[in-house]
């Protein structure tokens, strides 16, 4: 990916490009995104972070500046696309930042299907699993124990204490 100067005469923007923008309008499904040459693009929800969210305001304001990439451009509107989850760092990376037993905040995000698990999000890009207990609210910081990290599955168990 490579960084794009919009300050300079606007390059010709192509797919993989790291661009930089304005938050100008926050829908549920997205944000739409100016960037300095007037060009407007949709980052989806979706394409915001790994962890599941309910609304792009729980990551962005308006009038924020944002780096994100150019996943892509609609051939025959020329509409942009962008992502902001790859700028957030891999799995690896941020699972570096952890280690087994360690005993950290996050937030919770949704429940597994017939109430099995609770994702907790520890980064934007990093999301483990935690037994489900009742009267966990989406949103709220829960502390939890590492139990386990599984690199080779990018899986990370969690005990919410």
């Amino acid at each position: 990916m490579n960084l794009i100067d919009n300050n300079e005469n606007q390059q010709e923007l192509k797919e993989g490009m790291i661009v930089e923008g304005v938050v100008k309008s926050i829908q549920p499904y997205g944000a739409f995104i100016e960037l300095k040459n007037g060009e407007v693009g949709l980052l989806h929800v979706e394409n915001i972070s790994v962890a599941r969210i309910k609304t792009p305001a729980e990551r962005f304001s308006i009038g924020q500046n944002i780096k994100v990439v150019i996943k892509s451009i609609e051939s025959d509107t020329g509409r942009l696309v962008f992502s902001y989850k790859e700028l957030l760092g891999t799995w690896q990376e941020n699972a570096k930042l952890f280690n087994e037993g360690d005993i950290v905040t996050g937030i919770a995000r949704e429940t597994e299907k017939n109430k099995n698990g609770i994702f907790i999000e520890l980064r934007p890009n990093l999301v483990g699993l935690a037994e489900y207990k009742p009267n966990i609210e989406y949103g709220k910081n829960v502390i939890v124990n590492i139990k386990r990290i599984i690199p080779e599955k990018k899986k990370i168990k969690l005990i919410i204490i």
